[in-house]
């Protein structure tokens, strides 16, 4: 029997909508949150496309995790605490197996990042995920780009280059024979995790952030450009994991880490005498200048989408 779109929404995206603050979820015209007061909300969308995001036939609820996780980075960057999401999803066709599964990594990622579904839509086309993510922060106690100044020390958290390695994997690209290497760096590709609680704990510390999803040095070049100054990266301080580090190309490793993307860390600058957080790598300074410099210099500096 065919299932109409409300059908489609009732039976697959209902009841994941509970969270503190959400005072109407999914059912009317539009959902209803509160933010705690002398709070503001903060909120951004991300785009997944098949064949440009993600491979064609990648797991649905990878597909799903990763859509979420993607977004909720940028919640992470700005230091906010999660308070919901919209999902607007394009389908080819209603396969109720696939949109089980998908549905699965969704609940997942909702659960793990704390952000209730609260709406979206739901439409025929070209395999696409949107996801719309909502949080909130003191008034005066956000992340920024533009805060970074001479001294500061370059932080980031986990590590780099993973994920890129693991698209590589998928892709065909990279031969890897050791089993637990190829499912980590896979892992960390289809299975991201936004350091929000991190973000959170930095809002009283960090002097800049964002997340690393284009590549560390396109990453850092934004912190640069907003808040003008430059960033010195010391490359042999990259850090990086074990199932990395086993793969036998060095200076492949050091492209992905310095330009892969992706990743979904953290990266940010905190004053000369703050304590770096726990998991987290000092990795350069900011100083006087413009633009990003290290040891080694990639070909490509990140990705951009309307690059050639």
């Amino acid at each position: 029997m065919a299932v109409g779109e409300f059908g489609l929404i009732d039976r697959f995206f209902s009841g994941m909508d509970a969270g503190a603050a959400v005072r109407l979820g999914v059912g009317d015209d539009a959902a209803v949150l509160s933010v705690p007061e002398g709070h503001v909300l903060h909120t951004s969308v991300d785009t997944a496309v098949e064949g440009v995001h993600f491979l064609p036939g990648m797991p649905p609820a990878d597909i799903a995790f990763r859509s979420v996780m993607a977004a909720a980075s940028d919640l992470a960057a700005m230091g906010a605490a999660p308070a919901g999401m919209l999902l607007a999803l394009t389908i080819p066709s209603v396969d109720q197996g696939w949109l089980t599964a998908f549905v699965d990594g969704l609940r997942d990622a909702s659960e793990q990042t704390g952000l209730p579904l609260v709406g979206g839509d739901t439409t025929r086309g070209p395999l696409s995920v949107t996801v719309t993510v909502m949080g909130s922060t003191p008034t005066a106690a956000y992340l920024k780009r533009s805060g970074a100044r001479e001294g500061d020390r370059v932080c980031v958290s986990g590590t780099l280059g993973d994920a890129a390695a693991g698209l590589a994997a998928l892709r065909g690209d990279l031969s890897i024979s050791d089993a637990m290497v190829s499912n980590g760096l896979v892992g960390r590709f289809a299975r991201p995790i936004a350091r929000l609680a991190l973000g959170e704990s930095l809002r009283a510390v960090a002097s800049a952030a964002i997340d690393v999803s284009d590549g560390l040095l396109a990453d850092a070049a934004h912190i640069a450009d907003a808040s003008e100054v430059a960033i010195d990266i010391d490359c042999h301080r990259l850090p990086l994991s074990d199932a990395l580090r086993a793969l036998p190309d060095q200076d492949q490793i050091l492209r992905w880490a310095l330009s892969g993307g992706d990743d979904y860390e953290l990266l940010f600058t905190l004053p000369p005498d703050a304590i770096l957080p726990a998991g987290c790598t000092e990795i350069g300074r900011v100083v006087v200048g413009s633009g990003v410099s290290c040891a080694v210099t990639p070909q490509q500096s990140g990705y951009d989408h309307f690059k050639d």
